[in-house]
C-alpha cells in the first residue's frame, strides 16, 4: 500500500485516478486471454477460391487438436488431398501438396474467422505461381 501512496505522491495523481487504472487494467488483463482463445474449426467447410484463372470451390475438412489441423482437401481442380496446419487464436493455415500437370506443388491458405463464423483469407500455390483469395463457410452452419 505504501508503494502506491509513494507512486501517488510522485505522480501527482490522487489515489481514486489510481484506483481507476488499476481497475482498467485488471479488466484488460481479465479480457486478454478471453480474446487470444483459439477458435474451433472442426468440421467441413465449404470455399470459394477466386484466382486470375476463375472461381472454384473445392471443401476442407478439419480435425482440430488444440491449434493442431489435419483434415483432407477435395477439389475439382486440384483433386483430394491430406491437410495440416494450425489455429490460433483466429487466424487459421493449413497446406497441403497437389498434384499439377504432373508436377508436386504446394498450397497454401493463410485466413481468420470472423465472429459470423465465416472464414476468409489467401491462396498461395507453387510459392506465388497462382495467388487468390477465398471466403469459407462450415457446412451445416
Amino acid at each position: 500500500m505504501a508503494k502506491y501512496l509513494t507512486l501517488s505522491v510522485s505522480t501527482g495523481r490522487s489515489p481514486r485516478c489510481i484506483r481507476t487504472l488499476a481497475a482498467l487494467l485488471a479488466m484488460i488483463l481479465w479480457v486478454a486471454p478471453l480474446r487470444a482463445q483459439t477458435v474451433d474449426v472442426a468440421g467441413t467447410w465449404d470455399l470459394s477460391v477466386t484466382t486470375d484463372q476463375g472461381v472454384t470451390t473445392p471443401s476442407v475438412t478439419f480435425q482440430q487438436d488444440g491449434g493442431t489441423l489435419s483434415g483432407s482437401y477435395s477439389s475439382a481442380t486440384l483433386g483430394e488431398a491430406r491437410v495440416q496446419g494450425s489455429v490460433a487464436g483466429t487466424a487459421v493455415r493449413w497446406s497441403f501438396s497437389a498434384n499439377l500437370q504432373g508436377q508436386s506443388i504446394r498450397v497454401a491458405y493463410e485466413g481468420t474467422v470472423a465472429g459470423d463464423g465465416t472464414m476468409s483469407g489467401t491462396i498461395d500455390i507453387a510459392a506465388g505461381m497462382l495467388e487468390g483469395t477465398f471466403t469459407a463457410r462450415r457446412r451445416g452452419g
